[in-house]
C-alpha cells in the first residue's frame, strides 16, 4: 500500500508548466502527495522555468522531461492536465484514476512576443505564481474528487 496519493501533472512538452506544478507540489505538499509530471510530446526542460522556480526557492534543475507513456503501468490517483492541448489528448489510465483540468497560459509562447529577457521572465513568473496558488489548494481538490 502506498503511503500517499500520486498526482501526475500532464502537459504537451513537459518542459515548463507541468514541471513547475511537480516542483511546487513536492515543495509544499511532499509529505502528503507524490507528484510526477509528464508530457504527450516531451521536449526537454525549459531553462527559464528552472530559473524562475529557483528564484522562488524551488530547485527543479534535476528534473527531466518525461513521456506520459512512462506512467501507463504506474498507480496514478489523479491526473491534472495543465494545458488545453493535453486536456484533449489525455490518455485514460487504468483503475480509479481521476482526471481534472486546470489550464495555464504557456510561458514560452507568451515570451516570444517580448523584447528582452526580463520581460520574458515576467511571463514565466506570472504563470509560476498562478500554478503555486493552484497547488496550494490541492488538498481540497483531492478530497473532493
Amino acid at each position: 500500500m502506498r503511503d500517499k496519493p500520486t498526482i501526475l501533472f500532464l502537459c504537451t512538452g513537459n518542459s515548463c508548466r507541468s514541471q513547475m506544478a511537480e516542483g511546487w507540489t513536492d515543495h509544499i505538499w511532499g509529505n502528503r502527495f507524490q507528484p510526477l509530471s509528464a508530457g504527450s510530446a516531451p521536449h526537454g526542460l525549459d531553462p527559464r522555468a528552472i530559473a524562475v522556480m529557483a528564484e522562488a526557492g524551488v530547485d527543479i534543475s534535476g528534473y527531466r522531461s518525461k513521456s506520459v507513456t512512462e506512467f501507463f503501468d504506474s498507480p496514478i490517483d489523479l491526473v491534472i492536465t495543465v494545458c488545453d492541448k493535453a486536456k484533449g489528448t489525455c490518455p485514460v489510465f487504468p483503475g480509479n484514476t481521476k482526471t481534472i483540468h486546470s489550464g495555464f497560459e504557456d510561458p514560452p509562447t507568451l515570451a516570444r512576443k517580448t523584447e528582452d529577457e526580463e520581460e520574458a521572465l515576467d511571463f514565466y513568473r506570472k504563470v509560476r505564481d498562478e500554478i503555486k496558488a493552484f497547488v496550494e489548494g490541492l488538498p481540497e481538490i483531492a478530497d473532493n474528487i
